[in-house]
C-alpha cells in the first residue's frame, strides 16, 4: 500500500511505516536494554543510600544494608554478562560468510 503525493513534477510514493518482524525485535531489544539498565542504575542508587544511612547511623539494620549492596552488584555482574553475550553474538555475525 502506497500514498502518493501529488506535486508540480508529478506524484512520489511513499513508503508505509516498517512494521517488520525486525524492526519490531529491534525496537524491543532496544527497549528491554533501556529498562535493565535503568533498573540496574536503580539497584546502585539504593545500595549507596543503603550505605550512607548505614555511615550516618540512619539505617534499620546492617542486614538491609547488606541485602541492598549484594542486589546492587549481582544486578551490575547480570549487565556486564549480558554485554558481554551481546558483544560475542556481534562478533559471531561479523565474522559469518555472506
Amino acid at each position: 500500500m502506497y500514498m502518493q503525493i501529488s506535486g508540480i513534477g508529478g506524484s512520489l510514493p511513499l513508503r508505509p511505516t516498517d512494521t517488520s518482524a525486525v524492526s519490531t525485535a529491534k525496537n524491543g531489544f532496544g527497549d528491554i536494554m533501556k529498562s535493565t539498565i535503568d533498573q540496574v542504575n536503580q539497584a546502585q542508587n539504593r545500595g549507596d543510600l543503603a550505605i550512607e544511612q548505614l555511615s550516618t547511623g540512619k539505617a534499620e539494620s546492617l542486614h538491609e544494608v547488606m541485602i541492598a549492596v549484594e542486589e546492587a552488584d549481582i544486578s551490575l555482574k547480570m549487565l556486564v554478562q549480558m554485554r558481554n553475550k551481546a558483544l560475542q553474538a556481534y562478533e559471531e555475525i561479523m565474522r559469518m560468510q555472506i
